[in-house]
């Protein structure tokens, strides 16, 4: 039987990230790479619009923990929770002002968890306005400013401001492949005496 790892989402690019950074681990973690992926809804554990790292790093902990409960909930322990959150950390003010794009990753075993980054891409103005001054969700404002209908289904925001060399799902792929590094390189991660 393989094992189980459940993400805080339903949403089609990050299952496709996790499936992706599982498949990648090939030898370095067998049982992971050969893994059955459920995303779960986790509910409203963060906010639908992240404004700062901190809100990131909680939002991300939280869907991971609550995947874990609702599969262990259903029957269904799972070796790993996953949790995914992209949003934005908002630097400076006035004309000095710059947000980022970030996405990170959460992986917890239910006693053990890690988090990872999969990078940065800073915002254009008129994004910043938008999200930040207006206080619309990056969804809606990505979708107005590529002139397209959900994007973040698709591309996501990464994928429009890198013209589709990042995407939405590559920089969660990212992030979580740095978030399960403690999983598949325990031996870097070992107190001294294990």
């Amino acid at each position: 039987m393989s094992a189980l790892v459940v993400v805080g989402s339903l949403r089609s690019p990050k299952l496709e990230a996790v499936r992706r950074a599982l498949a990648r681990l090939g030898g370095l973690a067998p049982d992971l790479a050969a893994a059955e992926v459920e995303g779960y809804d986790v509910g409203s554990v963060a906010p639908e619009m992240p404004l700062s790292l901190d809100v990131l790093l909680a939002g991300s902990r939280a869907r991971a923990q609550r995947a874990l409960e609702l599969a262990r909930e259903r029957g269904r322990p799972a070796r790993l929770g996953v949790g995914l959150e992209g949003g934005l950390e908002v630097r400076g003010g006035g004309s000095d002002r710059r947000a980022f794009l970030m996405s990170w990753a959460y992986a917890s075993d239910g006693r053990y968890g890690s988090h990872g980054c999969g990078g940065a891409v800073e915002l254009p103005r008129v994004l910043i306005e938008a999200v930040v001054d207006q206080g619309l969700e990056l969804g809606p404002a990505i979708d107005a400013f590529a002139g397209e209908r959900d994007v973040r289904s698709r591309q996501g925001a990464w994928g429009v401001l890198t013209r589709e060399t990042v995407d939405r799902a590559t920089s969660f792929e990212t992030a979580l492949l740095g978030a399960l590094a403690p999983f598949y390189n325990p031996v870097a991660w070992a107190e001294p005496g294990d």
